[in-house]
């Protein structure tokens, strides 16, 4: 009577809720009851670490991945080669500022990704622009042999603060190459992070070949405010030391797993995002959550014995954060196999709350996104949106046009406070916050899987 009484509701449960609700409502409670995310990111960030690309931790990353993926029984696992490029950061900065009457400050700078070392200490004035415009229209006059100082802090009154990030990073990605057109012998820059605070925030930045190359660091926003302060008052002298150096390209891996599709095996759902991060904190946020979020998500589909129509194919991508060749070499390498991939999706906003999903795509794209928001209302989701997918697979849209490109959009106000900083740690990212965000991705693949055409 038990089991009939159980079957009666569960057969009305369809009815009133359809099979949709009840596949998602599964997905969650395994997400949340019997969730592995929390102890996959503990061991990525504990075990292995940092995972610069052509790092032996990048390696050992790899490594474990596979084997990973491998205890999960999915219908496949394997490696992709490809090459990286190789800059390591060499011995911890050292830097201060010193005023005028003589009192030196010592401050917290990490050097930008692909920065040349100062070849010793280095030591000059410094001079300060708050924006790289301001920098653009001075004169050579005025800058030669002097270290750059660009002081730009991010727009705290942008709610989405992704908004914010992009207006900043014109000083972090061109500031050596406008600095050095002028004559500057160095640049610092304000890091890009939102709070005040002692953790300086590293990232790439480009040289171009005719232009001569000069060292640049990022300081600590505090550090920053400080020293804007003190140059209010007087003449001051930055003094540094980066012991940086690059390496030819290196042997590395995207590493993929995926389930094979039952009606449609030949057309490819891919989700991921990248298992590179850089080398100051655990790369937790940026971008553990998101390789985990993917992974979990497939797992939990196993786990429920669902049979997707496409193969569903989880990429670890290697090397976002310093060249993207992860995500070009898989687009080549897809497309001269012949492969078909119907839809893409990134993780790789940190593991914060979820809100939603952009599309990079059409408008019929973008409606066709919306028709997901109804699924999603008793899970507090709300953002279903023209969007932007992510770095790993927008080379897609070279080999696919058209192909839909779908971004997973977790709260923003809390990820600059730990993007490219030694914060962005293990116990930085909140154990449920994570797991709903891997229920979201899943429940989302679910859906994509069921809608496409």
């Amino acid at each position: 009577m038990k089991h009939l009484l159980s079957a009666c509701i569960l057969s009305l449960s369809i009815v009133l809720f359809g099979q949709d609700s009840l596949m998602i409502r599964s997905i969650y409670d395994e997400a949340l009851l019997r969730g592995q995310s929390y102890e996959n990111l503990r061991q990525l960030c504990k075990n292995i670490g940092p995972r610069l690309s052509g790092s032996t931790e990048a390696q050992m990353a790899v490594e474990w991945s596979q084997a990973k993926m491998n205890t999960y029984g999915f219908d496949r696992v394997y490696l992709q080669e490809i090459k990286v490029p190789h800059w390591e950061r060499g011995t911890k900065e050292s830097a201060w500022f010193r005023t005028s009457d003589g009192q030196l400050t010592k401050v917290h700078l990490l050097a930008l990704g692909g920065s040349i070392g100062t070849n010793g200490t280095m030591e000059g004035e410094v001079i300060e622009f708050k924006t790289i415009d301001e920098l653009k229209k001075a004169k050579a006059s005025k800058i030669k042999g002097k270290i750059v100082f660009l002081n730009q802090a991010m727009d705290a009154t942008q709610i989405q603060t992704f908004k914010a990030y992009g207006a900043c990073y014109a000083i972090r990605g061109n500031g050596a190459v406008e600095a050095g057109k002028l004559g500057a012998k160095a640049v610092i820059i304000r890091s890009l992070g939102l709070p005040e605070d002692v953790h300086p925030h590293t990232g790439s930045m480009h040289y171009e070949d005719s232009v001569e190359r000069i060292p640049a660091g990022a300081l600590a926003t505090a550090d920053a405010s400080a020293l804007s302060a003190a140059l209010e008052k007087g003449t001051v002298r930055f003094i540094f030391e980066m012991d940086c150096r690059v390496f030819p390209d290196a042997t590395s891996y995207n590493v993929i797993a995926e389930i094979r599709g039952s009606e449609k095996p030949e057309e490819i759902i891919v989700f991921g995002g990248h298992l590179d991060s850089w080398d100051a904190g655990e790369g937790a946020h940026d971008d553990g959550a998101g390789v985990i979020h993917c992974l979990e998500a497939l797992r939990i589909l196993k786990e429920l014995n669902y049979k997707p129509k496409h193969t569903l194919r989880v990429v670890f991508f290697m090397n976002e954060e310093n060249g993207n060749m992860g995500g070009k070499s898989y687009s080549s390498i897809v497309k001269s196999a012949g492969e078909k991939h119907v839809a893409a999706l990134e993780s790789d906003r940190g593991g914060f709350v979820p809100r939603g999903f952009g599309v990079d795509g059409s408008d019929a794209q973008v409606a066709f996104l919306q028709t997901f928001a109804p699924n999603y209302k008793n899970y507090d989701l709300h953002v279903f949106e023209k969007g932007y997918g992510g770095v790993d697979i927008g080379p897609l849209k070279e080999q696919y046009p058209g192909i839909p490109l779908f971004g997973f959009v977790p709260d923003s106000q809390r990820y600059f406070d730990y993007h490219h900083a030694p914060s962005d740690v293990f116990e930085s990212v909140n154990k449920r916050e994570l797991e709903l965000g891997a229920a979201a991705i899943s429940s989302f693949v679910y859906l994509l899987d069921l809608k496409l055409k």
